[in-house]
């Protein structure tokens, strides 16, 4: 158990920590950089795809059946 008086000094001291911290903050300068991104994506016809997809997802897929991943269904 702290006694009162080293409560006060814990008080004083974690008080100056932040007043320096805060007065260090005031004087940094900070720098933001903006990059303005296009979030829209063209549609394709869907008559392309990456020929190593599946191997990937099987790969990944902790249950799988020769053409199919096992997944839980709404236990969540």
């Amino acid at each position: 158990m702290l006694s009162e008086q080293r409560r006060e000094e814990i008080r004083k001291e974690a008080h100056e920590i932040l007043e320096r911290f805060g007065k260090s903050l005031g004087e940094s300068k900070i720098v933001h950089d903006q990059v303005e991104v296009d979030s829209t994506r063209i549609e394709g016809k869907g008559d392309k795809c990456d020929s190593k997809f599946k191997e990937i997802m099987f790969d990944n897929a902790p249950n799988k059946n020769e053409d199919f991943i096992i997944a839980e269904k709404a236990s969540w």
